[in-house]
């Protein structure tokens, strides 16, 4: 069991500088505890993400910690160009001695697509050849693609990564067919599901990898993520957390309500109904332990996202969470 940590960056009401500066004062906090990654979401014109360049801000994270990989899930490709996005990824890589971990996606958003003047209908296959435009530069050599929306004919690239033949990768899943899909590839997959689903999910996965993966010795991460608030006692936990994942929720909806729709993957506005829907905890770390010693044994993952900063929480209660939940929970959960 490894623990990793996922953020959208959402915005807390402090003054930006500030707020970047508590943020990654908590992310060497991440990579003292032992945590194995931090996972960065990439979000535009909208309170959810204030790393809009994901790259930018984790160039910052690799100059701040020594042994956390870290990486996006996921960089946005409709709004990267595939080549560049390649050699950020090498830069990444190498500032870090190694520690980049990659994930690509379409976009959870039609809304942020079309403010950079891309049809959201178009995003999914511009997602996978930009991918695959990206995975074939990493290789290095000279680049030649030819697709629907990118050309490159015998350009050279003079930058390559530090892990051969490129870091990790890592693929969000909703479904078994996508969960097929990675395992194919031998991706490493991260659910925002129930633990019913993601058994499901991590069941196909296994079978898909182990028939057709590329190394089958090597079974990538299946990872489960999680709202998870630690405080010293329920009560004080609790309060936190329903505090605070209300004004996360708002960043979450703000372009949907703008634009009087809702997302694609809804979230309750209140924090008890996510504890309901078995998508969070908040409590003192014996009751946190207990919740998630279960949720991992439901779904048969073995690598634990936790989403422990979020809403207005301040630095010190993001960090009394870290601190709870390396010392009391993790050392449990790893046993």
């Amino acid at each position: 069991m490894e623990f990793g940590i996922f953020d959208h960056l959402d915005r807390d009401g402090q003054p930006l500088a500030a707020y970047y500066e508590s943020r990654l004062k908590l992310i060497e906090a991440y990579d003292a505890a032992g945590f194995y990654a931090y996972h960065v979401a990439e979000h535009h014109s909208t309170p959810l993400g204030m790393a809009p360049s994901p790259s930018v801000f984790l160039s910052a994270v690799a100059q701040r910690t020594v042994r956390l990989r870290f990486g996006p899930l996921v960089y946005a490709m409709p709004l990267h160009h595939p080549l560049r996005l390649a050699e950020e990824i090498c830069m990444l890589d190498h500032l870090s001695g190694g520690r980049m971990e990659m994930g690509f996606g379409r976009g959870s958003s039609q809304y942020e697509i079309e403010v950079y003047g891309e049809d959201p209908v178009k995003a999914q296959e511009i997602y996978a050849e930009g991918m695959e435009i990206v995975l074939a530069a990493l290789a290095g050599g000279r680049l030649n693609y030819q697709g629907i929306h990118h050309r490159f004919d015998d350009v050279p690239l003079e930058i390559e990564c530090l892990q051969k033949p490129h870091p990790p990768i890592w693929y969000g899943v909703h479904s078994n067919d996508s969960a097929v899909r990675a395992g194919v590839r031998g991706f490493n997959i991260a659910s925002l599901d129930n633990a019913a689903q993601t058994r499901t999910f991590a069941n196909a996965f296994r079978q898909a990898f182990e028939i057709s993966g590329p190394d089958p010795g090597a079974m990538p991460k299946i990872g489960i993520s999680r709202f998870i608030t630690v405080a010293e006692t329920d009560a004080e936990a609790q309060a936190t957390a329903r505090r605070a994942y209300p004004v996360w929720h708002r960043s979450f909806e703000h372009l949907f309500q703008l634009n009087g729709t809702r997302p694609n993957h809804p979230r309750p506005p209140e924090f008890d109904a996510m504890v309901e829907r078995g998508l969070a905890i908040a409590g003192a770390p014996d009751t946190v332990t207990e919740y998630l010693a279960e949720e991992v044994s439901k779904s048969g993952v073995d690598y634990l996202i936790g989403q422990f900063a979020f809403g207005d929480q301040s630095p010190q209660e993001c960090q009394n969470t870290v601190t709870l939940f390396s010392r009391y929970v993790m050392p449990v959960l790893q046993g």
